[in-house]
């Protein structure tokens, strides 16, 4: 790509109109310091200087769409309690559209507290409730989806296997995107690993296929992991798959090709949320029917900017953008 044609794309992404469907859940932080050991067991005492409380999970990914440009809808749900009230105050601060974000009564807002200390993660605490969502969301979400879909470009299905993406409500999603050519991506988790039959690209990274095709193999080398991708398609009939593969890159397939794109040296601070970086670029890459090549180089490019900073966060367009320029001239 020459820098002409990157700056075609990322005008594109502005025109694109989106739907992320998956688990939203509050991310919150703790950030302080260590300088002892605790007298009440043997654990870090760390002391806080600040909190802070964003938009993670499938929101994440809303959040990174947004960032890129792309017009977002979220459809999901939150419960009945002040977390999931603070997440509809911060999609609408972001300018995302909550219209399909409905309140379950029966289950609480996902919410992940992370404490970081010096710069690095020393504890997650997670509140969920991780079983299937009741028939009535699904009812209210399906009937949601099908008022949108039509003018929709890409769907990103963000699994987090906290409920949402129940075998019943996937079939009905997948049914409605084929019934109206509307194209979907997928970003996995085991549990409903190989439901999502015929997507436009399926993304799990080395652990997803490892757990969700229940292989023996670590798939260190090129020939392990496309032995494992066209197994993968066998079930799924997928038309793209893209593996990620933390520091050895991304390898994807295109109809009957695997190729393998090498990661970027990067100071490596915090992984949380480089998937929804990809995913995100990646899902208005196949809106705007990019090659493969160029799908894995800017969404690869994209996780590994997020690597770099603390926390979960969005890539930055404007930085992404000036990487993929350099890197092709």
């Amino acid at each position: 790509m020459n820098t002409e044609r990157i700056e075609e794309i990322f005008e594109s992404f502005k025109n694109l109109k989106t739907m992320v469907i998956g688990d939203v859940m509050l991310d919150a932080y703790y950030f302080g310091n260590v300088e002892r050991i605790s007298p009440e067991a043997p654990v870090p005492v760390v002391s806080v200087s600040s909190k802070d409380r964003r938009l993670g999970g499938a929101a994440n990914v809303a959040l990174n769409l947004k960032g890129l440009g792309a017009d977002v809808t979220i459809c999901s749900i939150v419960g009945n309690d002040r977390d999931g009230e603070f997440l509809k105050i911060l999609f609408e601060e972001s300018g995302i559209d909550a219209s399909g974000l409905i309140t379950d009564l029966e289950r609480p807002t996902t919410i992940k507290t992370r404490i970081i200390a010096n710069d690095q993660q020393v504890l997650r605490v997670d509140e969920e409730d991780p079983s299937n969502i009741s028939i009535e969301s699904e009812i209210r979400l399906v009937s949601f989806l099908k008022e949108k879909i039509e003018h929709l470009d890409v769907i990103v299905l963000q699994d987090y296997n906290k409920g949402l993406l129940s075998p019943s409500f996937i079939k009905k999603i997948l049914a409605a995107c084929k019934k109206y050519g509307t194209k979907v991506v997928v970003d996995p988790k085991k549990e409903n690993f190989l439901a999502y039959k015929g997507v436009d690209l399926f993304k799990p990274n080395r652990k997803e296929i490892i757990e969700g095709l229940k292989i023996d193999s670590f798939l260190k080398t090129r020939d392990d992991i496309q032995s494992a991708i066209q197994t993968l398609n066998q079930s799924l009939g997928a038309k793209r798959i893209m593996v990620t593969l933390s520091e050895d890159g991304t390898a994807i397939s295109d109809l009957e090709d695997i190729s393998f794109h090498p990661a970027h040296k990067r100071k490596v601070v915090d992984v949380s949320g480089a998937g929804d970086s990809v995913i995100s670029v990646a899902a208005l890459c196949i809106a705007l029917d990019l090659e493969a090549a160029d799908i894995a180089f800017l969404s690869n490019l994209a996780g590994g900017l997020v690597c770099e900073r603390v926390g979960v966060v969005p890539v930055d367009k404007t930085r992404l953008f000036k990487e993929a320029v350099q890197l092709n001239n």
